[in-house]
């Protein structure tokens, strides 16, 4: 398992609130990682790539298609899309390199998705994570950055 794949599971996945997650490489236009089970297509790199493109009021009308569903978009900015069709939703946070995608599911928080999500990407921005990077620190100073309830803290 990659350093990368390793980030997404303890940080997103380790809070219980987040069912899948992976990281797209903007520039290429493709996934980089993803937790294990969660498949993400080039369709749906593209459609994620392409919510950020457009206006932001533009994809909140229009919604997104992902994973074979859609989803009322019901945030669109810059930097974050948060979308949800009936109990299940996903995050999406852009960071200078990359985009970080999380999904919830019924009985889950999606406030903790959310929260989650957004402080990770906030924290590779501090950082500048890059692929096959060490330069994120030790998990435990991830976690003192990144870790909301719910989430194990490592040994």
């Amino acid at each position: 398992m990659s350093h990368l794949q390793n980030l997404l599971l303890d940080t997103l996945l380790g809070t219980k609130h987040v069912d899948g997650a992976a990281l797209i490489k903007l520039q290429e236009r493709s996934l980089c990682v993803a937790s294990p089970g969660f498949s993400v297509m080039p369709s749906d790199v593209r459609t994620l790539v392409n919510g950020f493109a457009k206006n932001p009021l533009q994809t909140r009308r229009e919604g997104l298609y992902f994973r074979e569903k859609d989803y009322k978009c019901v945030r669109a900015d810059d930097y974050s899309l948060y979308a949800k069709n009936e109990n299940t939703g996903v995050v999406v946070v852009k960071t200078h390199l990359y985009l970080l995608v999380a999904t919830y599911t019924a009985g889950m928080y999606p406030s903790v998705c959310v929260e989650a999500t957004e402080k990770l990407g906030e924290f590779t921005c501090q950082r500048g994570l890059k692929p096959n990077s060490n330069q994120l620190g030790t998990k435990k100073d991830i976690y003192a950055h990144v870790c909301v309830f719910g989430g194990q803290r490592p040994a």
